[in-house]
């Protein structure tokens, strides 16, 4: 009779497989990612590539320690398509939801993209009570949201700098630039989004009002604009030494163009995504020397010597994709969230999402963009020296090709050149 038996299971494993194994052949479930962004647009693309550095970085030493269990990363990524002219928040908004539900994700990096669907978003984060380190969106108003109501909204970090520190880094140069050259009238040109209005507006409020500027123009411009010579022939005839542009629009790279091609004798200096990289030097066929350009988080398209985890990163990247990071802003947040996340979920030993939040709120690392805390608004600080905050900075571009970095003066290396036509007034 045992015979039979044996040989009647021995024939259902031949033909169906059954096999019963040991539990220790089960690995546990990989922990789940999500990065929803505008993943067709350079700031998102380049943030979800540095998202799959950082996870196979962790993973190649074995993965997440939960409670004792190693497991392993996944990203799972979506287009939210938030930064494309014409596509309404509420459609982002589907694409946010969908992945939460789809991939069930353990937290959220990256995020929205525009501040709009971030705002807008931030109740299904809460409904579903999804950890989100958020390294584009830059609007304060989340904060406020946050500081309002921080049980419902704690689930929301940004690692990277929003638009309140901008200010600062931009206010910062306008005095470097006050005090070397004597310069006080200003010509400001931003983006019609939440953000770049949000910026333009602190900037004139808490800076050029108060240090004495003379804001000679100011003018928005919808996302999508490919012509600015009119505003240009306007700082000219209005006699602007400096012109600040605040643009992350790929078509704002023809301001520069214009700006050079036009010889108008102003200082460009402020935010226009297409020239934060190497690569713009090409692109723009030579024709952006003289220009400075912000770059919102160090690692993100440039590093600095000064802090050697920022040109690891940098050339890590590089190795790794075939090419140098472009984008000035988001990618290395991006990367550090990964670390930030995955540390906390270790110290938290769970993926409870209560849990892992109360570790994030812990948060003291010292990464690529310098040392890495949140305030009680959860937003990452911001400041001027890598040994105590995440920083951002401002470099200019050589008439030869190169990217010196002028500001803030720990990792300061050269100094800044004025275009043809420009006097020192000192």
């Amino acid at each position: 009779m045992k015979r039979k038996l044996f040989l009647f299971c021995f024939a259902l494993i031949a033909v169906f497989g059954w096999i019963i194994p040991a539990p220790a052949v089960f690995a546990a479930e990989p922990i789940i990612i999500g990065v929803p962004t505008s993943l067709g647009f350079l700031e998102g693309k380049e943030s979800h590539k540095a998202v799959q550095i950082a996870v196979s970085e962790i993973n190649a030493r074995g993965g997440v320690n939960v409670g004792g269990t190693k497991r392993l990363l996944k990203v799972a990524a979506t287009d939210l398509r938030d930064a494309a002219p014409g596509v309404p928040v509420p459609e982002a908004l589907l694409g946010l939801e969908k992945i939460i539900l789809e991939k069930k994700p353990a937290a959220i990096v990256v995020g929205p993209f525009r501040s709009e669907a971030l705002m807008a978003g931030m109740d299904i984060i809460s409904k579903y009570k999804m950890p989100m380190l958020g390294t584009i969106a830059m609007s304060p108003g989340s904060e406020k949201k946050i500081k309002g109501d921080p049980e419902k909204y704690k689930y929301i970090f940004r690692t990277c700098l929003n638009a309140v520190h901008l200010v600062k880094y931009l206010a910062g140069n306008m005095a470097l630039i006050n005090k070397e050259f004597g310069f006080n009238k200003v010509f400001v040109m931003h983006q019609d989004v939440a953000w770049a209005r949000a910026t333009a507006g602190f900037v004139k409020k808490v800076y050029f009002d108060k240090a004495g500027w003379e804001v000679v123009g100011m003018e928005a411009y919808p996302t999508g604009t490919s012509d600015f010579s009119s505003a240009l022939m306007k700082a000219r005839a209005q006699g602007a030494q400096v012109i600040m542009p605040i643009f992350d629009m790929p078509q704002s790279g023809i301001l520069v163009k214009q700006w050079k091609s036009m010889k108008v004798p102003a200082l460009m200096a402020g935010f226009i995504s297409p020239v934060a990289g190497s690569e713009a030097w090409n692109t723009f066929d030579g024709k952006i020397g003289g220009v400075m350009n912000s770059i919102f988080e160090l690692g993100s398209a440039i590093y600095s010597e000064k802090v050697p985890a920022s040109k690891e990163f940098f050339y890590k990247y590089q190795s790794t994709f075939g090419k140098p990071i472009q984008g000035g802003h988001g990618i290395a947040p991006s990367y550090e969230s990964v670390y930030i996340l995955a540390e906390a979920i270790e110290r938290a030993g769970s993926l409870d999402p209560d849990a892992i939040v109360a570790e994030l709120k812990k948060t003291d690392r010292k990464g690529v963009m310098g040392r890495i805390r949140y305030d009680e608004g959860n937003q990452a600080v911001y400041g001027t020296d890598p040994n105590e905050n995440a920083i951002g900075l401002v470099f200019q571009w050589t008439e030869d090709g190169q990217r010196k970095i002028v500001f803030p003066a720990s990792v300061a290396e050269a100094k800044i050149k004025l275009p043809p036509g420009l006097k020192s007034l000192k």
